[in-house]
């Protein structure tokens, strides 16, 4: 099994990883976002050759999105996909794409994706038998359809994971917005106590603050006897 985790990858008008050239550009109100790739990637059900597509979010329904990827116009849909949302604590101003560990010279697989300036991206659902090969090499879980589902909007989704086991989604990728919990404050700080053998250190003596206060009492029994003369 590889040990390598998941590329986050920030998409920049520049490069994509070492061999993954791409460009962005995005509409707030539907996350459309236009992304190019010198090399295949793989996105559940469906392997796309290099080129330009257009990512596009065209349903929210509460705990679930329906993506659709487009070819470089804009019009022609490519392939439909679920996902999931999958909140981070850190939003970025690029657009960030997460890629699966892949094995010998299969095609990226992308994992999720994030639209610059949200807390959330959508975390890409697959057919629950590539799941369990994705998480397998990403030692980490996959979220995971039906093969043979067809409604998208009921089919029920899990979370593949390493040891080839199911478990709920909400325990492989964070649902819900969650403001990051501060860490645990400092325990309030304990009276001194004494330990076994040991003695608290002893206060000064009182003598020379007596001796000090006779002073002052004389020299203010010394001005009084001036005045009255």
């Amino acid at each position: 099994m590889k040990t390598a985790k998941t590329a986050l990858v920030v998409l920049t008008l520049a490069l994509l990883g070492a061999s993954l050239a791409s460009g962005a550009r995005a509409d707030n109100w539907n996350k459309k976002t236009v992304m190019t790739f010198d090399q295949p990637i793989e996105v559940p059900g469906q392997i796309l050759p290099a080129g330009t597509y257009t990512f596009q979010l065209v349903e929210s329904m509460s705990d679930r999105n329906i993506v659709r990827i487009f070819k470089a116009d804009g019009t022609t849909v490519v392939v439909t996909v679920l996902a999931i949302n999958n909140y981070r604590l850190h939003p970025t101003d690029k657009t960030v794409v997460k890629f699966a560990e892949r094995s010998g010279d299969n095609p990226e697989a992308i994992k999720a994706w994030f639209y610059p300036g949200d807390n959330f991206g959508q975390e890409f659902v697959y057919p629950k038998q590539r799941a369990a090969q994705l998480a397998l090499g990403e030692n980490e879980p996959v979220l995971a359809l039906p093969i043979d589902a067809t409604d998208l909007n009921t089919a029920s989704i899990v979370a593949v994971t390493p040891a080839q086991q199911e478990e709920p989604v909400g325990q492989a990728i964070q649902t819900n917005p969650e403001v990051a919990q501060n860490s645990a404050p400092a325990a309030a700080e304990a009276p001194a106590t004494v330990a076994d053998n040991q003695q608290l250190p002893k206060t000064a003596s009182p003598v020379p603050l007596i001796a000090l206060l006779g002073l002052g009492s004389l020299g203010v029994a010394f001005t009084l006897k001036r005045l009255v003369r």
